[in-house]
């Protein structure tokens, strides 16, 4: 079984999310922002990070930026699910090291199909 760390400021979505993971077999970790998002991948080491980038205290590309340079988190997936769906938001997320960018209203299976190869990819 999968451990994906949910970072999401948003209660609703946060819910959504993870509800529609755990239907899928997957064990749901949640944060609300950015440090606490930091603080569960040390802790945790999730298999997985879907990340929202509008965050208090941190925001989503600084979050991904931490993880993906610090050598014992750098080979952690993180995909970005934001409502933020410009061209220049999905180039500067997989520049920050972003390994999928989703846009929020998203189809549940695309965030799953997702999840899944990139886990294919990692392991």
């Amino acid at each position: 079984m999968s451990n994906v760390l949910v970072v999401e400021d948003s209660a609703p979505q946060r819910e959504m999310i993870s509800e529609l993971l755990a239907k899928s077999g997957m064990i749901v970790a949640l944060a609300t922002d950015g440090v606490e998002a930091l603080e569960q991948v040390k802790a945790l080491q999730p298999d997985i990070v879907v990340l929202d980038i509008v965050m208090p205290r941190k925001n989503g590309y600084e979050v991904c930026r931490e993880i993906k340079s610090d050598p014992s988190t750098q080979n952690v997936p993180v995909i970005i699910c934001s409502s933020k769906g410009e061209d220049f938001d999905k180039y500067w997320g997989m520049k920050q090291g972003a390994d999928a960018y989703i846009v929020k209203p998203f189809q549940p299976k695309e965030l799953i199909g997702t999840i899944k190869q990139l886990l294919r990819g990692a392991g």
